[in-house]
């Protein structure tokens, strides 16, 4: 299977374009370009269906920028810009295309933004506060949104209108333990559980999810190396000087059987077992990556993921077996501070 990845290089401020041919032996991993994208892009979301790129920008204002993205040669081409209140550290498209979700960590909200025909991102049409909103994330063909709060330590919840409303859930939000900096979300195939990485304790937080919509918290498991000295971290602090914990993405892989996590201080990445009831297991395997892994992306055919490192000049794409064993099978450069990675299939 041949996919297209994208990553956003944010002290570079471009996004390199790779080829991943997942079905050669070896599976191999080419540049086949860079582009220039807005100041520090951190986050970045497609639209396939159009070859659309919504790219957030920091600066003053900061910004979300439109690209075409031409799928022969991997370049974007700038369509439009819109300013906005607070660089987004998270974006994601609901309803088909027509809005645009996003989470700004420093501006301590998250906003719902209509988008026209053409690609342009229109004014908001609502906003929630939340200190350092990390992600957004939806649900139920984007009937639901969730919005992670890593400095309140809840996943607040609403119901999301085709006309770009929101209205809380009751109960409002879902609870995380104190202090352990929920940050991250994603939601199994069947949308009965969402899984939360936590920034401070590094942990994966599985939540079970009814019809309504609701979250209830049912389990925690580590997802960081535990062997190392790495302590709990809090709001504030610097992980690196401090040797603390230092959670950033995960996602699911292996027809869900699997979930993947990144933990930034000791560069690792781990696998942890998914039973059949989406009750997490201890880690399989953690394996060392690209340095400072902040986000990644597991490609469609579920079988590998393309790791990012903020303080790595390379992507490494790696190999997820059966069994939960991880293996590095390629590396290529892409740029300096590479945060942030998506994928979509040719």
């Amino acid at each position: 299977m041949t996919e297209l990845v994208l990553v956003a290089n944010a002290a570079d401020s471009t996004i390199s374009t790779f080829r991943v041919d997942t079905a050669a032996q070896p599976p191999t991993l080419e540049r086949i370009a860079v582009s220039e994208v807005g100041e520090g892009c951190g986050t970045f979301a497609i639209d396939a269906d159009r070859d659309l790129v919504y790219a957030a920008a920091k600066g003053d204002p900061p910004g979300i920028d439109v690209f075409a993205l031409d799928r022969q040669s991997g370049r974007l081409e700038h369509l439009d810009r819109t300013d906005v209140e607070g660089s987004m550290s998270y974006l994601a498209l609901a309803h088909g295309g027509s809005l645009l979700v996003g989470a700004s960590y420093g501006g301590g909200s998250a906003q719902v933004f209509p988008v026209g025909d053409e690609g342009h991102v229109e004014e908001p049409t609502a906003q929630v506060s939340w200190p350092n909103a990390h992600c957004v994330a939806l649900a139920g063909d984007g009937r639901h949104l969730y919005v992670v709060s890593l400095g309140a330590d809840v996943v607040a919840q609403y119901s999301l209108s085709p006309g770009g409303g929101l209205t809380p859930l009751v109960p409002p939000t879902a609870e995380a333990p104190e202090g352990s900096g929920p940050r991250h979300l994603v939601l199994d195939a069947d949308e009965e559980r969402a899984y939360v990485m936590t920034e401070f304790s590094g942990e994966v937080l599985t939540y079970d999810r009814d019809a309504s919509g609701d979250l209830t918290l049912s389990g925690s498991v580590p997802a960081y190396a535990q062997d190392r000295g790495l302590r709990h971290s809090e709001l504030g602090a610097d992980p690196v000087e401090g040797r603390l914990i230092w959670g950033a993405d995960l996602h699911l892989a292996r027809q869900g059987t699997l979930l993947l996590a990144s933990e930034r201080s000791e560069s690792t990445l781990a696998c942890l077992p998914v039973a059949p009831d989406g009750s997490l297991g201890e880690a399989a395997s953690i394996v060392g990556t690209v340095a400072q892994p902040r986000g990644f992306v597991v490609l469609a055919d579920d079988r590998y993921a393309l790791v990012t490192g903020e303080k790595d000049t390379a992507v490494a794409l790696v190999a997820v077996d059966e069994a939960g064993l991880l293996t590095e099978v390629a590396r290529a450069e892409t740029g300096n501070g590479a945060n942030w990675a998506r994928s979509l299939t040719l």
